[in-house]
């Protein structure tokens, strides 16, 4: 499956996992993220990175292969459709409009909240949000910088303001940030440093997490039984958080060995002692140079959570004026969703 798809599962949501799903993989499908006679990871992989029972990722196959999406072939796997079915109940969208709009006013949602939602998880600038509004950036690494503002940007119409986290103190203390920046965002573990730092300006701080790709799972799930896996990135922290990413993924034939910048004696010694290393495209050509040619290499750029977007997009809507009921503070069920703390 190629790296641009993103499925989600919201464990607080009304509708089933099995349903959230199923359609998520036929919106895939249909708008090309998986493209013709392309094999889909296996149950068990998307069992493991999604974090649900085997058997629901199951019964979402045989959904799909009922409506025509997928079809299996014996002793390969299951493939995506060379024709895509058909929709032939078009009056079915009205009632299918109308019960999304229902079940989110029951969850105290808005129409703007479910617009902004919809597009940011498509892919698609959320038009709700007008303008381009200035967004705080806080990252330890001048490449996690790079990393997450693109990202960002790409998504959204925002410009992001980049700020290494050991110059956020002084930068606080000579500007008057809460006139200027929307939102603030940086990772998990910067958070309650930012928090700190940004106290009684009203600046709500937004936590990202930045996933390992589906297909670097995918390829790592093919991998020999006890194949030891070393992870590799510019800087420390980012490597040790894909680790944590792969690690979430539950993959039992490797062996996460450790995680390390591409500087310093680390990177050798992590290097004798894998098989297989996953790095970032920056790191690759030093990790190459050190490795024989027997080690395998990985590269993984990761994919920001789209639910963190969706947050973000939401919130930008609040701060410019939308009209929503209260504060909409999603519930934060693993590591693998955003985080929206208000200052």
């Amino acid at each position: 499956m190629r790296s641009a798809v993103h499925l989600q599962v919201d464990k607080h949501s009304p509708i089933p996992i099995r349903r959230q799903l199923t359609e998520q993989l036929k919106h895939v499908i249909e708008s090309g993220g998986v493209p013709p006679d392309q094999a889909l990871p296996s149950i068990r992989e998307l069992a493991g990175f999604l974090g649900v029972n085997p058997n629901t990722i199951a019964r979402v196959i045989e959904d799909l292969k009922r409506s025509g999406y997928v079809e299996a072939r014996r002793g390969k796997g299951v493939f995506v459709a060379t024709a895509r079915p058909a929709h032939p109940f078009p009056k079915r969208r009205p009632g299918f409009l109308q019960d999304v709009v229902l079940r989110a006013a029951a969850l105290g949602m808005t129409a703007n909240d479910v617009a902004v939602g919809v597009l940011s998880l498509a892919g698609v600038r959320p038009a709700a949000v007008q303008g381009t509004m200035a967004i705080l950036l806080v990252e330890c690494s001048p490449p996690e910088l790079d990393f997450f503002a693109r990202a960002l940007e790409a998504q959204l119409p925002v410009r992001v303001d980049r700020m290494l986290l050991g110059a956020l103190a002084t930068a606080v203390r000579r500007k008057k940030p809460a006139r200027r920046w929307r939102a603030a965002v940086t990772s998990f573990c910067h958070l309650p440093v930012v928090e700190r730092h940004l106290r009684g300006m009203g600046i709500p701080v937004i936590a990202l997490l930045a996933e390992a790709h589906l297909e670097t799972l995918h390829r790592l799930a093919q991998l020999p039984s006890g194949t030891r896996v070393g992870v590799v990135s510019a800087a420390a922290e980012i490597a040790h958080n894909l680790e944590h990413s792969i690690a979430n993924a539950g993959l039992p034939n490797i062996a996460l060995v450790g995680a390390c910048p591409a500087t310093g004696a680390a990177l050798g010694r992590l290097v004798r002692g894998v098989d297989v290393i996953v790095s970032s495209s920056a790191a690759a050509e030093q990790v190459r140079g050190l490795a024989g040619p027997t080690l395998q290499v990985i590269v993984d750029d990761r994919a920001l959570d789209q639910r963190a977007i969706e947050m973000l997009a939401i919130t930008l809507v609040h701060r410019n004026g939308g009209r929503t009921r209260g504060v909409l503070r999603p519930a934060v069920a693993s590591p693998n969703a955003g985080q929206l703390r208000h200052n």
